[in-house]
């Protein structure tokens, strides 16, 4: 495996330089002799992602894996590109950071990200928009990019697994575990995934993919490498972590999802949520614990849906 080296910010300013010469769709103007201002978006030992100047972003990829999931990235946007109403990033420039470890210069969308500016309700059309666009896309077509088909989750393995981190989080005062009984076993068979649903699923739909503007419009979606052909209640569970679990079912309604998918996205993000703050606070990840307080309050946001839902055997979905 790769050893991954430490990225400064000579050696960023360099690639950038060099990246910027060398491609045909870099602005004019972009970087002095001395090479562009170059950043980290946020700070960390060892930081993989930087602003460049005022109009780029510059990706390291960590590993040969996510080099071989970026390649793909800008082919792959292209192929979404025509059917969402929000903005992706353009592909500039790709080259190397360190041997088989790519760098991917793109251009940088203009605004905040979801964890600064609340989505408005028309974001959240924004969103649904989103959503009924990934339906849309040709599921074939993103296969032959690579986009790999991921069988859905278990969500009755995801509640045990819930259950065991919520009585950790209680003796840590960080988490009611009687809340979770509301996802019962038979609940969690109910909500399986039906057949014949796999659709084109961004897959990471955190606040900071989210680029939204002060007025709460969502402008335009980052982080399209993790996209894989599955289960859309995962896109869900993302935005219900990222935006709130009203915001997020209601984006889906919208979409055209029925109770069961939306139900479905609420408990994973749940689920996750519980065993990600979890991993964080015994030292098992390095995700910031506030952060996953955040998203855990996020997903755990009461909805209208789930008190008046009695979700049957063999109920029809959208």
């Amino acid at each position: 495996m790769t050893q991954a080296p430490t990225p400064t910010a000579d050696t960023v300013r360099r690639l950038a330089r060099s990246l910027l010469k060398d491609s045909p769709r870099a602005a004019g103007g972009a970087a002095s002799a001395a090479g562009p201002d170059v950043r980290p978006v946020t700070e960390g030992a060892a930081p993989t992602t930087w602003w460049v100047g005022t109009r780029y972003v510059l990706r390291l990829a960590p590993d040969r894996e996510v080099s071989v999931r970026r390649r793909r990235e800008p082919r792959l946007r292209d192929l979404v590109r025509p059917h969402v109403p929000v903005a992706l990033p353009a592909g500039v420039a790709q080259g190397e950071w360190a041997p088989g470890l790519l760098c991917a210069l793109d251009t940088r969308l203009p605004g905040g990200t979801a964890e600064e500016h609340t989505v408005s309700a028309v974001g959240e059309t924004d969103l649904a928009g989103l959503l009924t666009g990934l339906r849309e896309v040709p599921v074939r077509q993103a296969e032959t990019l690579g986009v790999p088909r991921v069988s859905p989750r278990s969500l009755e393995g995801l509640r045990r697994a819930a259950a065991d981190a919520a009585e950790r989080l209680a003796a840590a005062d960080e988490f009611d575990p009687a809340r979770l009984n509301l996802l019962t076993p038979p609940a969690a068979v109910q909500l399986a995934a039906q057949p014949g649903t796999a659709v084109l699923v961004h897959h990471a739909l955190t606040g900071g993919h989210l680029v939204v503007g002060a007025e709460g419009r969502v402008r335009g979606v980052l982080g399209w490498d993790a996209a894989v052909v599955g289960d859309p209640a995962e896109d869900i569970a993302g935005l219900a972590r990222a935006v709130g679990a009203p915001a997020a079912v209601r984006a889906a309604t919208l979409a055209g999802y029925g109770a069961r998918p939306c139900l479905r996205g609420l408990w994973l993000a749940r689920c996750d949520a519980l065993t990600q703050l979890d991993a964080a606070l015994t030292g098992r990840t390095t995700t910031p614990p506030p952060l996953l307080r955040t998203r855990l309050r996020r997903a755990w946001e009461p909805i209208m849906l789930e008190r008046v839902t009695d979700l049957r055997a063999g109920e029809e979905t959208v």
